[in-house]
């Protein structure tokens, strides 16, 4: 596990920035920083001038360091958030009818982040510690964990644009929070308070805005520290497996049977009970 701080921007390649319209690019693109130490990988959306506003290349960013994340043994845990005092605004405005016009790129997708969160063997934990509008909700819908800001607006408003809502939200919001109450939010396009969003399920915590992050990482280091990384792993892709595929509940029973075949007799299953019967943090192996 690396111990050193590790701290880079990822900035858009020439390659990479469409020449046609792209309804979710703006002239001021967001950067993605990535920060990672004690086995947690922090992913700072970072654009103070427009409040972190999405952009179809941050969002290819972000789907590239997931993958890279997801597939480096040294990352246990990743928390997403956005850089003071926003999480993300939303898709970047721009004057005029030009920031919803129709696309003329045929790679154009509503879901442009791929793999979502969910998709990945790592935890996520999205530390929304601000406002977070539009797709700048639905992707923080994809992550394990949410922590939001108590001072922060939130919306899902796309449809006072004259668009729909995006991201798959029509998937991820009724797990969440029931077919009623996504039925309200995604067709008002009504703002909610953090308040509601903990009510409701939408969010597991809610917290001063300058405590979200610091709370995030304090549960991420938890996970990477206590939690044993395939045990993680296999817990998080049972618990969205089971709802991507609906999953019976035999079948679900299987999958654990089949994680427990896996995990019991491995070197990690040894060290957990050892630990805590030495009172000492773990040494996990990371193999399962």
């Amino acid at each position: 596990m690396r111990s050193a701080l590790l701290t880079r921007r990822i900035r858009p390649r020439e390659a990479d920035v469409p020449s046609s319209h792209d309804p979710l690019r703006g002239d001021g693109l967001t950067e993605l920083l990535t920060n990672i130490a004690d086995g947690v990988a922090t992913l700072t959306l970072h654009g103070p001038a427009t409040r972190n506003a999405f952009t179809a290349e941050v969002g290819r960013q972000l789907g590239a360091a997931y993958r890279r994340l997801d597939d480096d043994s040294a990352v246990r845990v990743i928390v997403l958030t956005g850089t003071a005092p926003a999480f993300c605004s939303g898709a970047q405005i721009s004057a005029g009818a030009q920031t919803f016009a129709a696309p003329n790129n045929a790679d154009f997708s509503a879901s442009p982040v791929r793999p979502a969160a969910f998709e990945l063997s790592t935890p996520v934990i999205a530390a929304v510690n601000g406002h977070a509008i539009g797709i700048g909700m639905t992707l923080a819908l994809h992550a394990d964990i949410r922590i939001l800001a108590e001072e922060g607006r939130y919306a899902i408003p796309q449809v006072r644009f004259g668009v729909a809502p995006d991201a798959m939200a029509h998937w991820t919001l009724p797990r969440l929070v029931g077919t009623a109450v996504a039925a309200e939010l995604l067709l008002t396009g009504a703002t909610f308070s953090a308040r509601r969003a903990l009510e409701t399920g939408l969010a597991n915590r809610c917290l001063p805005a300058e405590q979200v992050l610091i709370a995030a990482v304090e549960m991420a280091r938890d996970i990477a520290t206590n939690v044993a990384p395939q045990s993680a792993a296999r817990t998080k892709r049972l618990l969205w497996d089971a709802q991507m595929t609906g999953m019976s509940p035999a079948e679900v029973a299987a999958r654990e049977t089949s994680d427990h075949l896996r995990l019991m007799g491995s070197p990690d299953a040894a060290e957990g009970p050892r630990a805590m019967t030495e009172r000492r943090a773990p040494r996990w192996s990371g193999h399962g």
